[in-house]
This record gives structure tokens, sequence and C-alpha cells, in this order.
């Protein structure tokens, strides 16, 4: 079947003008692809749920029968999400030391295995120095860094941002019951996204942030809140045999950070000019875009559960 071009240079050769009408018979025997279902998001929602699925039973799967796997693939992920934040931010030209935030954001997660909060704080600082140092000499000891200060204070955010936030889920991993713990916080963080969506779109009508997140609104956040609140009372009362007030407060805790990574990984997209930090899972964008609500989510779930059981 020719295309347009191909036809009008026939057309040009032997002088005849090209029959704008398209061939009928093609046309009617053209297949025509069903449309595929997306979310108010523009998501492909059967991927997005597939993918979904199969990421969360795994996981509960490895939490209930290997726990200490948990490790290495949430390390897997620390180290793909950091590749894909560096990679669009040097496609903006903000020059981080990527090998630096590769390989030190790895020390910081992993070292809280072996010696807790103490590795987990000594790799941050001395990745955080190596950062520094690597860029003030990036371009040779004869040239003078340019945007050294934006660089490494951007650096040392996404250290925090990643690395050290999810270290956390390593540090609650390790205390007693901990796979249950990090299961608990996982489902809350679950609940508050399927609540904050089912509320959203049925009755979202008045935006929360929209300088920031358009889509996000007041009535997608109370119905995370119910939805989180209702978790933790389930899972901290049947999985962790504890007070069910302590779960109140850690759903409470969970929507209010979730949703404030939600909104700080949306302004960095924003001022990137980018919709997805990376492609890698079909309806979802990249690792990055999963994990920007646990991050935060495991700092506080650690928090509070360390303190409060």
């Amino acid at each position: 079947m020719s295309d347009g071009t191909i036809v009008a240079e026939d057309a040009a050769a032997t002088g005849a003008a090209p029959d704008p009408t398209p061939d009928v018979e093609e046309t009617a025997a053209a297949p025509q692809e069903p449309p595929v279902p997306t979310s108010r998001a523009g998501r492909n929602l059967p991927a997005a749920l597939a993918v979904g699925l199969t990421l969360g039973l795994s996981l509960i799967a490895i939490l209930l029968f290997v726990p200490k796997v948990f490790i290495a693939v949430a390390g897997l992920g620390v180290g793909v999400a950091t590749w894909e934040v560096t990679k669009r931010l040097r496609e903006a030209d903000v020059l981080v030391p990527r090998i630096p935030l590769l390989v030190g954001g790895q020390a910081v997660f992993w070292l809280g295995w072996p010696w807790g909060a103490s590795g987990v704080l000594g790799a941050f600082a001395a990745t955080a120095l190596v950062c520094m140092v690597w860029r003030l000499f990036d371009h040779g000891l004869g040239t003078a860094p340019k945007n050294f200060l934006r660089d490494t204070a951007i650096a040392l955010f996404t250290l925090t941002w990643i690395p050290l936030l999810a270290a956390f889920s390593t540090l609650l991993l390790l205390e007693p019951d901990g796979n249950l713990r990090v299961l608990t916080f996982m489902i809350l963080v679950v609940c508050s996204d399927v609540g904050g969506y089912v509320a959203g779109v049925l009755f979202g009508r008045h935006p929360m942030v929209p300088a920031i997140s358009p889509k996000k609104s007041w009535e997608g956040f109370c119905g995370s809140l119910v939805f989180s609140v209702i978790g933790g009372l389930l899972t901290v009362t049947l999985l962790l045999e504890a007070n069910s007030m302590i779960g109140v407060v850690l759903g409470v805790g969970l929507v209010a950070v979730a949703t404030i990574g939600d909104l700080i990984e949306s302004q960095v997209k924003r001022e990137l000019g980018i919709k997805d930090m990376g492609t890698l899972l079909p309806g979802h964008g990249g690792i990055m875009d999963r994990l920007d609500s646990m991050l935060p989510s495991a700092f506080v779930s650690w928090l509070v559960l360390s303190a409060l059981i």
C-alpha cells in the first residue's frame, strides 16, 4: 500500500494529477484497533493493574517466606530509581555525579543490614563528601566547575530522597516481626493510593494543589485517609497484634507523607518538563514513579512503629 508521498511522486513523473480519493476497498478493509482503556491520569489501565498486582503479590510472597530477599529486591529498586533520576537530571544539564550516587546510594541502603542506623548514617556522610569532591574536580584540576553549588545540592537532595529514605525499610525489616511491619506499611500506602483514586474519580471537585498536581483533589485526600485508617486498624491489630490506635496514627501519618512524596516528585518532573521518570513499568512509568510515596512512608513507619510497639 503506497503512502501519500509515493503517490505524489508517481503523479509528477507521469504528468497526471494525484488522486485525492483514498482507495475505498483498502480503507474499508483496514482493521480498527479497539482503544486501550485509560485512567483519568492518561495511563494504560489494564497494564497498570497487571503490573501492580504482579509486583504486589511478589513482594507479599517474599516478605512472608524469604524476608531477607526483600533487601536485595529493594536495593535493586533503589539503584534503578537513582539511575532514572540522575539520567533525567543530566538530560536537563544538571550534572550530578552519577557514579558516586549509584555506588554510594547502594552503600547507604545496604549498610543498614550489618550496622543499623550507624551504618546508614556513616555511608550517607561519606557519599555526600565524595559527591562534593567529585563534582568539584570532574572537569580536571585546571578548570573551575560551573554550577557547582546547584549540582552538588541536587545530588545531596537525590541521595536523601532515594537511598536514605529507602534505608529505613531495611531498618524496619530487621526489627522483631520486621517482615510484617514492612508489609503493614506497604499495605497502607496501597490503601492510600486506592482510596485517593476511587474518591478522586467519583467525587473529586476541589483541587488540592493545582499549581503542582492538577489532578489531586481534597476529596481524593479524604478517600486516602478513610482507606488508610481502616487499613491501619486492621493490619496493626491482625498482623502486628498491637493497639489498634497505633494503626490510626500510622494510617494518618502515611497518608500525609505519601501525598507529600507524590507532590515532591510531581514538582521535580514539572521542573524537568517530563511526565514520567522512566518507562520500565507499563502503565506506571519508571521505578521512581512507584517509589515516590513509598520512600517517605518507610521512614515514618519505622519512626512510629519503633516508638509505639
